[in-house]
């Protein structure tokens, strides 16, 4: 079977794009040679009719897996309304799914969130906030970080009153490899402001989300 072409350090092509931090990321043609060299590491022959065209899905399939560095969540947040006849009460979204994909092993995490906040004059659009969970979520993570960075994006653009996020994901790296125990989900979270200082408002938000 003859070996796949490796891809080469060739001169920038034109579907070339810019990639987190500034770096040049890979061509299409580059990505899909990688896919086709992991084929044919694993074992199988990249030119087999079954896989003839998987590489090319699994560069599709990675345009939406990681659409989230692509995405600006400060941006997202930018827009907010005033008009909110005084509502200082605590805005919450429960239960909300997302996929996201481990930077140790490239396999999904699965799971879901909940946010809340407290306005300080300024409202945000719900679907904003989601935008925000998919935006970080659709990257490498791991769940700490993510659970973090949603919560500094919103207290950093609205500047609440405070900030609180919880994060609940099962690890297909610990449930389809390594100690294999599916069922186990992790749970984390970030308080900020009036969540971490108020017990009885952490309390109200847990019990919102129904974390007694």
């Amino acid at each position: 079977m003859t070996p796949p072409p490796i891809a080469s350090s060739r001169p920038v092509s034109k579907d070339h794009r810019e990639g987190s931090g500034g770096t040049t990321r890979p061509s299409r043609t580059d990505a899909e040679a990688a896919v086709r060299t992991l084929i044919h590491w694993s074992g199988d022959n990249p030119d087999r009719e079954g896989l003839l065209d998987t590489p090319s899905r699994v560069v599709r399939a990675y345009d939406e897996f990681y659409a989230g560095y692509s995405q600006d969540p400060e941006e997202i947040l930018r827009t907010t309304f005033e008009e909110t006849d005084g509502y200082d009460e605590m805005v919450v979204l429960k239960n909300i799914s997302f996929q996201s994909h481990c930077e140790h092993h490239m396999v999904p995490i699965i799971g879901k969130a909940s946010i809340a906040y407290l306005p300080n004059n300024r409202v945000v659009g719900i679907s904003k906030l989601v935008r925000v969970l998919e935006a970080y979520a659709k990257r490498l993570q791991i769940q700490e970080k993510m659970t973090t960075q949603i919560a500094n994006a919103i207290n950093d653009v609205l500047n609440p009153k405070g900030v609180a996020v919880v994060v609940e994901g099962e690890h297909q790296c610990m449930t389809t490899r390594g100690v294999q125990k599916p069922g186990v989900s992790m749970v984390t979270s970030s308080m900020l402001g009036a969540f971490r200082e108020d017990a009885s408002t952490r309390r109200e938000f847990l019990a919102f989300i129904g974390h007694n």
